[in-house]
């Protein structure tokens, strides 16, 4: 093929269309950009007032009474609408403000929307206030690196996901040091306010710098930011203040679709099982989420499994006059038993695959791996804070890792002290493939916490369903079953008589599928069984349709295995996320322009119709703990788990036997489709906050 000359290349790249497919801009892009997300009506009118409402408790930890003075006694604020007779409570919230902003933690699809909806609010009462992005997160407000964000960057950016416009990074803000520059930084570009866009660590630093910068009238807001949905925010009435934090939605929607396509594949395919994990290293609401929006086969709800219990231990040890303690809580084998049995039961109606759905974080719940985990933890925090060289740079393969664990068992034998890690743990430990070691010993993120997201989990877990299925394809527990119509079919065409042989072969053979006799687990036990009927003799082969049906019988056991996290809080966001996003960069401004400082920025009211969302400033302080990190005891926001007495718990709970199908009836397979933020068939709101507001 001759080469293209100079002006035919011209000629095809000047082409109007191959510039408009090309384009980096194309009419999704275009179409989402001019898209309005709706206003809370409050927002309409002149000016705002906050309202106490002291009537939503908390339970406050001594130790944040102690750190947060200034904050603690803040109380839930409502944005109410402003008397528009009061010229002077309008002309003050058209003043001049310089206000700072920045992303914190791993992007979340919204975020843009709440720069959005701050800057808009911001030039709406007055044109000349100016809105500063610290770029790269916490270090642009720490070194002064930032940008003036100005209307051409913001509509570049409108309902588009990802944290691009000032970009995201991780580092704390944890020392006084690192406090006063951050102050200065705030001084010089003489900010009135700074909203920090996060999740727990982040808003748990939003309330660090508001104690910090009371003093001074600059006041801090913080905005709900993490796809794991697990910052909720509710009182000690149990109130709902906080449903969900944003990017979640969208998180679970892209996720979703991904799911529902590997459902439609392996029913088409019919040879796979799916092993899909999605992140939630803490908790499974996304897990949950999923498995409404998908029906998947098999989703595992971590809390669920930590709170399991062992009843059938517990009354034989009460028969033996012992306690069981191993009763409580679920195992890694018991958990791979479960999952053997229900693909057992589906291979037994001719369905050999299907969907599963883990949470990231599901060892987390697994009673020996936690303990593995706060054990290490421990042991690494300890040796990092007594030697000047950190235990991985230390210790950089897996051999000089557990050698040292060897060492400290050693060590401790000569001491009569308590060890942290000792033989049992030693022994335990070592049975475990090198693999699942190596992840164990991980370096632990900044936060001081196990990357799940680095250890494959699924491969752990699916290794040990590996093993247990070749013993039970072993003992002749796990076939798959065969179509009655299609074995007289086979049968037929060979001129047998079905009925002849179908009681030798199988074990229910008036059933719709027929499963093969525990007893035939190999051509020659299959060819015994036919000599002792008398429907063979010793010289005769196995007849070839027979012997046909008994390898369609004989499970392959195959697996997929795909994580989901990284593509879903880069997805451009849902409707739900775009309207929800916007309205708390709204709300955050009108928090700071009523001199509020210390509080999180939240709609309540979300599982209703938007008409119903109410905008509110929740007191960070008060929602914060004391929890272990990187071997210390920090003041934390506490994370929100799946509740187990929550209306779409214990709905997923009585319909996940219909979803798993193990019967001769279709799978319920639910196709959620591609995230949209337009349309009429676009859902409004998350599957979980629906059930949640029944």
């Amino acid at each position: 093929m001759e080469p293209l000359n100079n002006e035919s290349i011209e000629f095809l790249l000047n082409h109007p269309k191959t510039g408009q497919v090309t384009s980096d801009v194309n009419i999704e892009t275009i179409e989402r950009r001019s898209f309005s997300p709706k206003k809370i009506k409050i927002f309409s009118s002149s000016h705002t007032n906050i309202k106490a409402c002291p009537e939503y408790k908390f339970t406050g930890d001594k130790e944040a009474q102690r750190l947060l003075p200034d904050i603690i006694h803040n109380t839930v604020q409502r944005i109410i609408a402003g008397d528009g007779k009061n010229e002077t409570a309008s002309e003050a919230f058209k003043v001049c403000r310089n206000i700072g902003v920045f992303f914190s933690g791993g992007p979340a699809p919204g975020g843009h929307n709440v720069i959005a909806g701050l800057y808009d609010e911001i030039k709406k009462y007055n044109p000349e206030s100016k809105l500063f992005g610290f770029l790269s997160g916490p270090d642009g407000l720490l070194e002064s690196k930032y940008v003036e964000i100005t209307q051409s960057l913001v509509d570049a950016y409108r309902n588009m996901g990802g944290f691009s416009m000032i970009k995201t990074g991780r580092t704390k803000i944890d020392t006084e040091h690192k406090m006063e520059r951050c102050l200065k930084t705030c001084m010089d570009l003489g900010l009135d306010s700074l909203v920090v866009i996060g999740g727990d660590d982040s808003n748990t630093n939003a309330a660090f710098l508001a104690q910090k910068f009371n003093s001074t009238g600059i006041k801090v807001i913080g905005v709900p930011k993490t796809i794991d949905g697990d910052i909720q925010v509710k009182t000690d009435a149990k109130e709902i203040l906080c449903a969900v934090s944003f990017g979640f939605h969208t998180a679970a929607r892209a996720f979703s679709q991904n799911i529902s396509n590997l459902a439609t594949d392996a029913s088409s395919d019919i040879k796979y099982w799916h092993i899909c994990k999605v992140m939630g290293r803490v908790a499974s609401h996304l897990t949950l989420e999923c498995a409404f929006q998908t029906h998947a086969n098999i989703s595992f709800i971590g809390e669920e499994l930590a709170d399991y219990t062992d009843y059938q231990r517990i009354e034989k040890a009460k028969k033996e006059g012992t306690i069981d303690y191993t009763a409580y809580g679920m195992t890694l084998r018991h958990l791979s038993r479960l999952i053997c049995d229900i693909i057992v039961r589906r291979a037994a109606i001719g369905k050999n695959f299907g969907v599963m759905i883990l949470p990231e974080g599901i060892l987390e719940f697994i009673n020996e791996i936690q303990v593995f985990i706060i054990k290490l933890n421990t042991i690494i925090a300890e040796y990092n804070h007594i030697h000047d060289i950190d235990f991985h740079t230390s210790f950089p393969t897996l051999t000089a890792k557990l050698e040292y664990l060897r060492r400290l068992t050693r060590g401790m034998k000569d001491k009569e002290k308590f060890s942290i890690w000792n033989l049992r743990d030693d022994d335990l430990f070592n049975q475990l493939p090198s693999f699942f070691q190596d992840g164990l010993l991980i370096e632990r993120d900044t936060h001081g916490n196990f990357q799940f997201s680095q250890v494959k989990t699924e491969n752990i877990i699916m290794d040990m369903v590996k093993e247990y299925l070749s013993i039970l394809k072993e003992q002749g527990q796990y076939k798959v079953g065969i179509e009655r119509s299609y074995y007289r079919s086979i049968m037929e065409n060979s001129k047998f008589i079905p009925d002849k042989f179908a009681t030798v072969l199988f074990v229910n053979p008036d059933d719709k599928y027929l499963l093969i006799k525990e007893a035939i687990i190999s051509m020659k036990t299959l060819k015994q069984e036919l000599i002792n009927a008398e429907l063979i003799t010793l010289d005769d082969n196995v007849p070839e349709p027979i012997a046909l049906i008994f390898k369609k019988s004989e499970p392959q056991f195959k697996t997929q295995t795909h994580f989901y996290g990284y593509d879903g809080r880069g997805s451009d966001p849902t409707y739900f996320d775009c309207n929800y996003t916007y309205n708390l960069g709204v709300t955050a401004f009108h928090l700071t322009a009523n001199g509020a400082t210390g509080q999180m920025a939240a709609i309540r009211n979300l599982e209703k119709k938007f008409d119903k969302w109410e905008p509110i400033g929740v007191p960070i302080a008060k929602l914060m703990h004391i929890e272990e990190r990187k071997g210390k005891l920090e003041l934390v926001i506490e994370k929100s788990l799946v509740d187990l007495d929550s209306n779409a718990f214990k709905i997923f709970k009585a319909l996940r036997e219909d979803w798993l199908a193990a019967d001769v009836k279709k799978d319920r397979y639910r196709r959620p489709g591609p995230v949209r933020f337009t349309g009429s068939a676009e859902e409004d709101r998350p599957i979980t906050l629906l059930l949640n507001s029944i």
